[in-house]
């Protein structure tokens, strides 16, 4: 294959005909795959069948002597928050389990902030004259739209290979205005960077000037590897107290993509201190959450050394998922020097990087040919990626047979976009 950008403007136009072709008779298949977000598939929702069958017996609805059926124990069952702080690395007292989303959790702590404050504010965020928030980016879009929803003005952080630019971190936050920033340490969403040990430091020793900067950090992949020998981050808690930053984070995870994601449990995990401060606001909020869904998980997943190995089941499923979406770049895009991508070893998805002003293009293109996918510019603030560049893939939905078709099409659709705008120049 020729690389795009060296051919004749004959030789493209000739590929972009023969292109074409192949568009219309995708087209006429009619197809109709999704790959616009990081669901499980089936086969994934299938191995904690047994979830719902393993209560049965009196004993089981009681947990260190609580009734789980009944009201109470606010902050969660005492077994739920030991599982999630062997997960975490933290302790059991930093922990709070509730519901099934942890993006509920996320949301209210933020609103928290908004309408009361948290610990060391000296008002609400509400009657702040401007709120602004540090997002890197390529990220999550639901993170973003958290903060975008309370009015905050979204700062773009960009990624290098190792995290966020930390030079730029470390200018943005010596702004009273800069009240947060969102993380997702492991497997960032969409790109799979993993932290670097000397980036995770340095987010943990920062000096931000708001006092009551929040560091949200999202640990939603934290034993999700599709290999083994992947490596363990360090507890952000222990670090930022280390640093004399301890009230500064709050620590996110949840079951959704171990065992069900409408039906999991979540946690946020923070200092001692913030315990205390949350539990009051909470407390005229909710009496409990579901403590009965708490036990279930508590029995099943037993411990970290069980969840790993259900996540190994897991990874057997997604890995060839990946792969076949890599092998596919691989082949078809790589010699023609159009767009790039990350091999991610974990996490829920393959972050594309097509040649820029082409993203919108190629998925509008992708659509009419039956593959739906994350809208372009939707891994950026406020939906605009100033390039026109990223793609978020989500292998995860589909099975092989019809990622290698959704694939093909994207692959297509790649192409002609990218040849729509070498013809142009």
């Amino acid at each position: 294959m020729i690389p795009y950008p060296q051919m004749s403007s004959e030789e493209r136009e000739a590929e972009y005909q023969h292109l074409l072709a192949q568009f219309e008779d995708l087209k006429a298949q009619n197809l109709k795959l999704n790959m616009a977000r990081g669901k499980p598939g089936e086969d994934q929702l299938n191995l904690t069948r047994g979830i719902f069958d393993i209560m049965r017996s009196p004993e089981d609805y009681l947990s260190d002597g609580i009734e789980v059926r009944n009201y109470g124990e606010m902050t969660g069952l005492p077994a739920a928050k030991r599982l999630f702080a062997e997960v975490l690395g933290c302790r059991e007292d930093q922990v709070f389990v509730g519901g099934n989303a942890s993006l509920q959790l996320m949301y209210d702590t933020v609103a928290k902030g908004y309408t009361h404050g948290l610990l060391h504010s000296s008002r609400p965020w509400c009657k702040e004259e401007k709120l602004k928030w540090l997002c890197p980016a390529p990220g999550y879009d639901r993170h973003f739209k958290i903060t975008e929803s309370f009015g905050f003005e979204l700062i773009t952080v960009p990624m290098t290979d190792n995290g966020p630019d930390m030079d730029m971190v470390e200018n943005a936050v010596k702004d009273p205005a800069v009240k947060g920033m969102w993380t997702v340490p492991k497997y960032s969403n969409p790109d799979g960077i993993v932290y670097s040990e000397e980036t995770i430091r340095c987010i943990a020793s920062l000096k931000p000037a708001a006092p009551d900067f929040l560091l949200m950090w999202d640990n939603a992949y934290c034993i999700h590897d599709l290999e083994d020998g992947c490596e363990t981050l360090p507890d952000i808690l222990t670090l930022c107290a280390s640093y004399g930053n301890p009230d500064m984070v709050f620590e996110f995870a949840s079951t959704s993509k171990i065992t069900l994601p409408g039906a999991g449990i979540s946690c946020f995990a923070c200092s001692e201190d913030n315990m205390t401060y949350m539990k009051k606001l909470l407390d005229a909020q909710v009496i409990s959450y579901d403590k009965v869904n708490q036990q279930r998980h508590v029995l099943y997943l037993k411990d970290k050394a069980h969840m790993i190995e259900l996540m190994r089941k897991h990874a057997e499923i997604l890995r060839p998922k990946f792969q076949c979406v890599l092998d596919a770049l691989n082949q078809e895009i790589a010699p023609l020097n159009i767009a790039s991508w990350r091999h991610p070893k974990g996490g829920y998805f393959v972050s594309l990087n097509a040649m820029p002003g082409t993203a919108k293009r190629t998925l509008v293109l992708c659509k009419e040919a039956g593959v739906t996918m994350t809208n372009a510019g939707a891994t950026f603030p406020y939906g605009k990626d100033p390039q026109d560049s990223n793609i978020r893939i989500a292998p995860s939905f589909p099975s092989v047979n019809e990622l290698k078709k959704a694939v093909s099409v994207l692959c297509v659709c790649l192409k002609l976009s990218a040849l729509e705008k070498l013809n142009k120049q």
